[in-house]
């Protein structure tokens, strides 16, 4: 079997460490997640799902445990190193699009190509390919602002596989939709993502959407059911 894509280790995080009301908020997890697998994360509000993605994803340090991604210890690796992770082996959606409102549709996909180092002609031609799997082709050149709620998050989900990362991570990524649109959108996530075969750890709320994934795991005072 191939190393799995992310793998967390009894990672721990306590916030004001040095205070009385220290908040235990991860307890020793374990993750590991597949190649091609989509794995949903649930958990209710302040249970400790955003911080365990921003773990997960490089962009909080856990205070004990060791993160694994792509086969890389990325524990104690410098920022430089952590940032170059980031840029090319994870892609990140959040509850809200982000989408730097300056710029078009096909311009917030293409601009973190170019950071990779991308020519503009490739990154525009794969930003396009990719607006147009989504349904988005004919909104290339419209801005956030002209676009349905679930227009934007189907950009934010393109930008987020824009440079081929190899796990992507979601954190309430239809939250600010309404039902109808949420189950549209997350239609669209699932076939994007199963389309590329990466893997995915998506935390939702919806236990309906949940249901659709490849298995559910449950953070509850600070441990994974």
């Amino acid at each position: 079997m191939s190393e799995p894509v992310l793998t967390l280790h009894e990672i721990i995080k306590v916030y004001n460490q040095s205070l009385p009301n220290a908040v235990n908020v991860l307890r020793g997890v374990n993750l590991s997640v597949d190649k091609g697998e989509i794995v949903a994360l649930v958990a209710p509000s302040g249970a400790g799902k955003s911080t365990l993605l921003h773990i997960a994803g490089l962009l909080d340090n856990a205070d004990d445990g060791v993160v694994t991604l792509a086969g890389q210890n990325m524990t104690n690796e410098s920022d430089r190193r952590r940032t170059a992770a980031r840029r090319s082996d994870l892609g990140f959606i959040y509850q809200f699009h982000h989408l730097l409102p300056e710029f078009t549709a096909l311009e917030n996909i293409v601009l973190p190509q170019l950071s990779a180092g991308v020519s503009r002609l490739n990154a525009e031609k794969y930003a396009h390919d990719l607006l147009v799997r989504v349904g988005m082709g004919r909104r290339a050149d419209h801005r956030p602002a002209a676009l349905s709620g679930g227009e934007q998050q189907r950009v934010a989900f393109c930008r987020a596989l824009a440079n081929g990362p190899s796990l992507l991570l979601a954190d309430e990524p239809t939250g600010n939709l309404d039902p109808e649109t949420s189950d549209q959108v997350f239609d669209i996530l699932l076939e994007l993502v199963r389309g590329t075969g990466l893997a995915a750890l998506i935390a939702t709320h919806n236990l309906s959407l949940a249901a659709r994934m490849d298995r559910t795991l449950t953070l509850k005072n600070g441990q994974l059911l």
